[in-house]
């Protein structure tokens, strides 16, 4: 229970901010990092599992158009399940959450592997979704409080990307579990979700000593036990790296009015009148790479199977280069982000991406590309369009106050993917029964929605590389909060 709630005088934001990287600071990525692994495994298994499904053998036998709706009922979950848990985790605290989302997945993508009708599946990946969902607004807003500022931007891109590991492991597995000479078609499809649960309860099992965010615990009426934990982490860090720290100056002391929750006025009211310029930067990052991302990995397979001629068998191994690519992205790009600075690289990244996308789509309508080379180019596009994308998650998780954070991802990343993530699968799903012109319309509307948020990133940027969360967005609970411009 809260302490009682009061006004206080704290440092604990300068004091995280300060900490050198040790590794301690390592447990926190694996044990809430790790989640995008899952994220990527989900979305790739279905993809490239695609074909099977629409095989009588499989005990499905989903049409083109069904396994287009089973992608957006996928989205619709992980929408839903964000704005829920989003909001229970801005109330209840971040740790909690973590936890009950990952179960959540866990019992969702089990009963998946126990599937035997179309309408049982759509209800469990609209679950699976959910947990998922619920993951990126605790997560996200965890890791940000936990994170030094210096380092945000960068551990930030490499977690999100970290979705790309999973994309990757997912299409080697599927491509073992296709094989028919050693599973039978009926069972293959089942065990990869099954092994995502396995993935998933090994990922609880490390999650269960990574801590409650400091910052939500001292505006909450828990300041001795944040005050604590805080101290725990010094000390371990100090252990850790064989130095002591600096003492935290008078200045850099915050006051907070303590409080129990944030309803879903205030949460409105902060995001459209307060903040109106960083409200549409939001939403026009998360709508451009929804779609894209969604439209073709939902359907990649699809794509290579039905208008390329590639085997089902196959076609899962197209995902691993270009999972490959995603991956490389943020790792070789995140440190820019802290250094060049977020808006020069959030901008360059996605327009840069739909200028390759639209010369993609010239030469794959053009019947230039083949299998191959389609892949090579989606490697090169998802490259860059890789790094904007894991931007778009750091972007809404530092740029609004702490007490709306997750509401705040969950919102943009349910608005965004809702608009985006729900519309493109289903799209791309009937375009492919229109051939490989039909199909080009499409990746010219992914290349155009990139292209334009990378403008409106260009002139609604913040600069928020290495400065405090409570900089860049002063807590609604501050006394005397400052409003900014934008």
């Amino acid at each position: 229970m809260a302490e009682g709630l009061r006004t206080i005088a704290t440092r604990i934001p300068a004091r995280m901010d300060r900490l050198p990287w040790a590794r301690w600071h390592w447990l926190v990525v694996v044990g809430l990092g790790t989640v995008w692994i899952l994220d990527g495994l989900e979305v790739t298994i279905v993809g490239a599992i695609a074909g099977r499904l629409t095989e009588d053998s499989s005990g499905l036998g989903l049409t083109t158009g069904e396994i287009g709706l089973a992608a957006g009922i996928y989205v619709a979950g992980a929408c839903s399940g964000a704005l829920v848990f989003g909001y229970l985790t801005d109330r209840f605290g971040r740790k909690k959450l973590f936890i009950i989302t990952l179960g959540l997945y866990l019992l969702a993508t089990v009963a998946t592997a126990f599937s035997f009708t179309p309408l049982f599946f759509f209800i469990c990946r609209f679950f699976t979704g959910a947990g998922i969902g619920g993951e990126y607004a605790a997560i996200n807003s965890a890791i940000d409080e936990l994170i030094p500022a210096r380092r945000r931007g960068v551990v930030d891109l490499a977690i999100n990307g970290s979705y790309w590991l999973g994309t990757a492991f997912g299409s080697m597995l599927t491509v073992v579990l296709l094989n028919t000479d050693i599973f039978a078609a009926g069972l293959g499809w089942r065990l990869a979700f099954g092994l995502g649960a396995v993935l998933g309860l090994v990922i609880l099992l490390v999650r269960r000593n990574v801590p409650e965010s400091p910052r939500w615990l001292f505006i909450h009426g828990h300041d001795t036990q944040a005050e604590e934990l805080v101290g725990s982490i010094e000390e371990t860090i100090e252990r850790e790296t064989g130095t002591t720290l600096e003492t935290v100056p008078d200045d850099k002391e915050i006051r907070i009015r303590q409080r129990r929750s944030t309803g879903f006025g205030e949460i409105a009211r902060t995001a459209v009148t307060r903040f109106p310029r960083r409200f549409v930067l939001g939403l026009s990052l998360f709508i451009g790479q929804a779609f894209l991302y969604n439209a073709v990995f939902f359907t990649y397979a699809l794509v290579l199977t039905e208008l390329l001629g590639v085997p089902d068998d196959i076609a899962p191994w197209s995902l691993v280069p270009i999972a490959i690519g995603n991956f490389l992205g943020p790792i070789l790009l995140g440190h820019f982000f802290d250094s060049v600075g977020r808006k020069p690289m959030i901008a360059s990244s996605y327009i840069g991406s739909g200028i390759l996308l639209v010369v993609t789509a010239l030469m794959f309508g053009g019947g230039i590309l083949d299998a191959t080379w389609l892949t090579v180019c989606w490697c090169v596009v998802f490259f860059f369009a890789s790094a904007g994308a894991s931007s778009a998650y750091l972007t809404v998780s530092e740029i609004f106050p702490m007490e709306t954070r997750a509401m705040s991802i969950a919102f943009f990343y349910a608005v965004g993917t809702g608009l985006g993530g729900i519309i493109g699968p289903i799209l791309f799903g009937q375009l492919i029964g229109g051939g490989i012109q039909s199909v080009t319309y499409g990746y010219y509307l992914g290349a155009g929605l990139m292209i334009a948020a990378g403008l409106v990133e260009l002139f609604l940027g913040i600069n928020a590389e290495r400065r405090s969360l409570e900089d860049i967005a002063t807590p609604l609970s501050a006394e005397n909060p400052t409003v900014p411009s934008s």
